[in-house]
């Protein structure tokens, strides 16, 4: 199976397995689902588009690899801090359930995106 493939079933299957332990461990009311979207759309999509910048670089050379995967590691994170500012400035969320949610979120989907890079470079390793 192709890393990408692997890495976005991962990844949609995760997000199925937390969405369906949010609603249903925690009781309607309880937590505002609003500020969980939120939360869940920023670290997913950060996940994935540090997937793609890490399999876009993959194969180049090693100042390529580096400028690439540090370099938008930087920019994503300073796109996070912009976007969370701006969900707590404008009062767009319950801020507590947004940040709790935002920092579960951040932690889990890493862990994955590690491990989606780990089995990319164990594939290559494996063909060669």
């Amino acid at each position: 199976m192709k890393p990408l493939f692997d890495f976005l079933l991962k990844l949609c299957i995760l997000s199925v397995i937390l969405w369906t332990v949010i609603f249903t461990v925690l009781g309607h009311g309880s937590v505002d689902y609003r500020s969980v979207f939120y939360a869940w759309v920023m670290v997913a999509a950060n996940a994935v588009t540090g997937y793609l910048l890490f399999d876009y670089a993959f194969d180049k050379e090693q100042r390529v690899f580096t400028k690439v995967v540090f370099g938008g590691l930087v920019i994503r994170m300073l796109l996070l801090m912009v976007l969370i500012a701006v969900v707590i400035v404008r009062d767009l969320a319950v801020i507590n359930d947004f940040v709790l949610s935002f920092f579960a979120f951040y932690c889990i989907y890493v862990i994955v995106e590690i491990l989606g890079y780990q089995k990319k470079n164990k594939q290559k390793k494996n063909t060669a």
